[in-house]
């Protein structure tokens, strides 16, 4: 369903994204995130359907389509190194930093952080070029919401 999507994302030197295919990616790693735990509840798909609903602008069915694509989106992407590194090439670093503030929402959406969670929003940080730094700020940001 996504083979040329995945194909034009991986290639090695990836075109930008247009803005469709950059909430489809973007939602697909918050996805991949809330997953990373081997849970993934109402609370975490509510907490996506909230983000992507304010940052895109999308009514509650655009919102509940877009996160369902991005779960078979994630389900068929390749491993999180090569998915993240060529969301990197394709995406500005403003939105980046606004991702990581996105997938810090949802490690936060069940109240607590699990290991497995923070060593892959480390690995995503650092994969997106956001230095560990930035990314504590972020997640300082989302906690006093």
């Amino acid at each position: 369903m996504f083979a040329d999507f995945l194909r034009r994302l991986t290639t090695p030197d990836p075109a930008p994204l247009d803005r469709a295919d950059a909430r489809l990616a973007l939602t697909a790693l918050l996805v991949r995130v809330a997953r990373s735990d081997g849970s993934y509840d109402a609370e975490e798909k509510d907490k996506i359907d909230r983000i992507i609903a304010a940052r895109y602008d999308l009514s509650p069915f655009e919102t509940a389509d877009l996160r369902t694509r991005s779960e078979s989106l994630e389900a068929e992407a390749p491993d999180t190194v090569r998915f993240t590194r060529a969301i990197k090439d394709a995406v500005p670093y403003d939105e980046r930093i606004a991702v990581i503030e996105a997938l810090w929402q949802v490690v936060l959406a069940d109240g607590h952080r699990e290991a497995e969670e923070d060593a892959l929003l480390r690995l995503v940080s650092n994969l997106l070029g956001i230095p560990d730094l930035d990314s504590a700020l972020a997640r300082q940001r989302v906690e006093k919401r």
